[in-house]
Parts: C-alpha cells; structure tokens; sequence
C-alpha cells in the first residue's frame, strides 16, 4: 500500500442508530431487505428497528472472549455447539437480532443456552428483552471492559455474579484474559488458571 495512502486508512468504529417511529413487521423486513450487508446488524423489537455497524474493536473483543471460552470447553470437557451470531426471529414474538456468540451446551434444543453480546456504545434498544423471548438461560454483557452475567428466572433476567450454566469458571480470571494484548498469553494463561 502507498505510505501515502495508509496514513489515510482508519478502522470504522461500532455505530448505533435508532430509527425513528414505529414500524410492522412487514416493513421492517422491507427495510431488512434494502439495507442487507454483513457489515451492518439490524434489530427488531416491538415495531423499534436498530442498526448497528461493527468496528474493529468490537470484533477483536468477540472473538478473544470466543476463543477463550471454547478452550474452556475443550479443557473441562464440556460438550457445546458454537452457533456464532445465528439469527433469532420471531414474528409473533416481535423480535429479530443477532447475538454476538452464542452456545448450546451439551445439546441443540429451540434456543442457545448462552449469548454473549460486546457492547462498545449505548443507545440501544432494550437487549435483555429480545433474549428473554427466546428463553435464553444465560446472557452475557461485555461493556466498559467488564462481564456481566444474567440468568433467566421466572420470565426475568437477574445479574448473577458467577455463571450457573459453568459454575467452575472464574469470571475475573476470564475478563482479565480477555484484555490482554496478546491472544496467545491470554490463552496460557487462562488455561493455567483453569488447572489450579
């Protein structure tokens, strides 16, 4: 590339925007199909459309949290099926979005076990509700680089301090791996954390 023209090359940042008004399913799905790109997510809850553009941060963030988590997996033995940024939709439960990562743990069932979204700016529409939709036992936040975890009961979400879905890992060991530089040491060190 041209010295010239690098300095000129910037990554894009992850970018939130709500459409205004109310719209029906019928229109959003119009909508859905004239702004199609796998660059940009679009969420539906409740006649509220969301866009959302996906930076290179948030990216980098999704897939460290991915790898670490999948070599939990691999080190306690936990049968589990990666099933990424799969599309949850519902007409009749008025939902449409895309979970960061997403797991089922042990089996496929209807839904994920778990989700995880990486959240580098506010502004969004009501996140927990679209999970809770689906039945999705465990949701997991990384905002302002910390975990927080929530567990489905009695049709709500409450924060939990440490999963009930993976009782053995230690979520700080996990968040502090997950800030390293280096994805390698990350892993060293997580998996060393994970034999003690």
């Amino acid at each position: 590339m041209n010295p010239q023209l690098a300095d000129k090359v910037t990554t894009l940042k992850e970018q939130q925007f709500l459409l205004p008004g109310y719209y029906t399913w019928e229109e959003f799905e119009k909508i859905e199909a004239l702004t199609a790109s796998p660059s940009l997510r679009i969420t539906y809850l409740d006649g509220y459309i969301q866009f959302m553009t996906l930076g290179e941060e948030h990216e980098m963030l999704k897939k460290a949290i991915a790898i670490l988590l999948e070599a939990y997996f691999f080190e306690l033995g936990i049968n589990f099926i990666p099933v990424g940024s799969a599309t949850r939709r519902s007409q009749e439960k008025g939902a449409s979005f895309e979970p960061d990562e997403s797991y089922y743990l042990g089996e496929k069932k209807q839904n994920p076990d778990l989700a995880i979204e990486i959240n580098i700016t506010s502004g969004s529409i009501d996140k927990l509700e679209k999970y809770k939709r689906f039945q999705i036992t465990e949701v997991w936040f990384w905002e302002n680089n910390q975990l927080s975890l929530y567990r489905l009961r009695d049709d709500n979400y409450e924060q939990i301090s440490r999963s009930e879905l993976l009782p053995e890992l230690n979520v700080n060991l996990f968040a502090t791996c997950i800030l390293m530089p280096s994805i390698l040491e990350a892993r060293t060190e997580f998996i060393k954390g994970i034999s003690q």
